[in-house]
């Protein structure tokens, strides 16, 4: 085996044994902190438990009890009862399906000590952590094709292990699922294995609804590609020929349409099926205790003696939408007051993140930019690093999320909207890491002969190899030679990492 790919090997193992111990600390810190500290009395949903608890169940309840608190209280109970409530349709039905799967199969032993409440809990943290150690090693892959520059791409996976998203991405939450097949379908397409990358984006916009943004990627790498076999077609005829550009032209309608269209279908599947619930309504039976609840709470259950909601009588009766509105009142500009502003001061770290790498890039490229990465306009630019031509389609997501973020959505949402949907948050750290600390300068750090000896020192699934050819854990030892800049990035991953953890999981606000 070549050296270059024997560090890509020991790369990839450093992301996952320190993916591993990420999650395995999450779980304990969460459990320590959820006893420590007395939980909030939150205004959240809160549905009652109708099954009497079993051998087990305050085990799992003292263990993993931190990982049901906010929406992970919906997520638990649509994997339980289904889509009883209209605001339930807010929460997209993979993650929830994949919980009951768990629950029903790989948990089916514990059903005598466990209720299926418990079995779920526990479904959460064990697939959650598997799905997360899943995903750094999707985005170290992604970012090893993308930016090709292996000290980059390994810094930057390892960033990700201390998202400061972290608390949603243990907790019963569908970032991580999210996060895995967003990772893993643009490695997909990146490789040119579109159909794969097809069906690991459709599934993430079964995940959440910001899955409908992936399709950009499919859209603008394809028109990239038909516009590269254009010009090659021309160049092989002696010339610049329209009928090269038409038929690449057609193919791409046809293929980018069937490519936006499969993206989009489990959306459009949910909202029928929504509208059927709740516009076509038949006879359910609802246990008393969840119709109490209703009543209570003012939730809408679908009634067949009940008038028909509003939304059923829209143009595009989208089901969504509606809830997003009246329930959340997520719309542009409503979260501007004066009350939300400890929100966006919560908000700015990520979002100067995002600002910082928008800003970057276009200086770096400006001409670039202005025609949009295509063309031949950036073919004499370096082909590696942060700054790279294959990076722009990620700028342009991460800025329309953030925008997104920023402007129509409850912005304390941006840090896991972002942190989970894109992997620009943590290029921008990393380029930003080697950029400004002298400490990343020693070649001795990522060199394939030191990281050999390191590898051949000990065995390599043992947990005391996190700490060798490990640049983020390197820096933290080293915190006081540190520049500010890496102090600032760091202590901003690690706060967000930990505090998320002591707060969520206590019902008290966060992020």
């Amino acid at each position: 085996m070549s050296s270059s790919n024997s560090c890509l090997n020991e790369d990839a193992w450093t992301v996952v044994r320190f993916a591993t111990f990420t999650r395995l600390l999450s779980l304990f810190l969460q459990a320590v902190l959820n006893a420590v500290i007395p939980d909030h009395v939150a205004d959240a949903f809160s549905p009652p438990r109708s099954e009497t608890p079993l051998l087990l169940d305050p085990v799992i309840e003292a263990l993993f009890g931190g990982l049901s608190r906010w929406d992970a209280e919906h997520f638990l109970f649509i994997a339980e009862r289904g889509y009883l409530y209209e605001h339930n349709f807010a929460f997209f039905p993979l993650f929830p399906l994949i919980l009951r799967f768990l629950a029903a199969t790989v948990l089916w032993p514990f059903c005598g000590f466990l209720t299926l409440h418990g079995r779920l809990i526990l479904a959460v943290g064990i697939g959650n952590s598997v799905l997360f150690i899943l995903s750094a090693l999707a985005l170290y892959r992604l970012s090893r094709l993308v930016l090709q520059d292996r000290k980059l791409a390994h810094v930057a996976a390892l960033m990700y292990c201390l998202t400061p998203a972290n608390v949603f991405m243990v907790a019963g939450y569908s970032e991580t699922l999210f996060a895995v097949l967003t990772f893993a379908g643009l490695w997909l397409l990146e490789t040119r294995y579109t159909l794969g990358a097809c069906l690991l984006l459709g599934f993430a916009t079964g995940t959440r609804a910001n899955g409908l943004v992936n399709a950009g990627f499919l859209l603008y790498l394809t028109l990239q590609w038909a516009l590269a076999r254009a010009g090659a077609l021309s160049k092989g005829a002696g010339g610049f020929q329209y009928r090269h550009y038409v038929w690449e032209l057609i193919r791409f309608v046809h293929t980018g349409a069937f490519y936006a269209a499969f993206v989009a279908l489990p959306f459009c599947l949910f909202q029928f099926y929504g509208y059927q619930i709740f516009c076509h309504p038949t006879a359910t039976q609802v246990p008393p205790v969840l119709l109490n609840l209703a009543r209570d709470k003012g939730y809408h259950v679908a009634d067949a003696a009940s008038p028909t909601p509003n939304w059923c009588h829209w143009r595009i009766p989208v089901l969504y939408s509606y809830i997003q509105d009246v329930y959340w009142d997520v719309g542009f500009l409503r979260y501007f007051q004066w009350k939300q502003i400890p929100n966006f001061i919560l908000a700015m770290p990520v979002a100067i993140l995002g600002f910082t790498a928008s800003y970057m890039y276009i200086m770096a490229n400006p001409v670039f930019c202005m025609y949009l990465g295509l063309g031949d306009s950036g073919k004499d630019r370096k082909t590696h690093g942060f700054c790279n031509p294959r990076v722009f389609v990620y700028i342009v997501h991460s800025s329309i999320l953030l925008l997104i973020g920023i402007f129509c959505m409850h912005v304390q949402v941006l840090t896991r909207f972002l942190a989970s949907s894109s992997p620009v948050l943590y290029w921008t750290s990393a380029h930003l890491l080697f950029q400004y600390e002298p400490l990343l300068q020693d070649e001795k750090l990522f060199r394939p002969d030191q990281i050999k000896r390191q590898r051949d020192h000990k065995p390599c699934l043992s947990f005391a190899g996190m700490w060798r050819n490990n640049q983020v854990v390197y820096l933290l030892m080293h915190w006081q030679t540190c520049s500010i800049y890496t102090r600032c990035i760091l202590g901003y991953f690690i706060s967000y990492w930990f505090l998320g953890l002591a707060l969520h999981c206590n019902f008290l606000p966060w992020t």
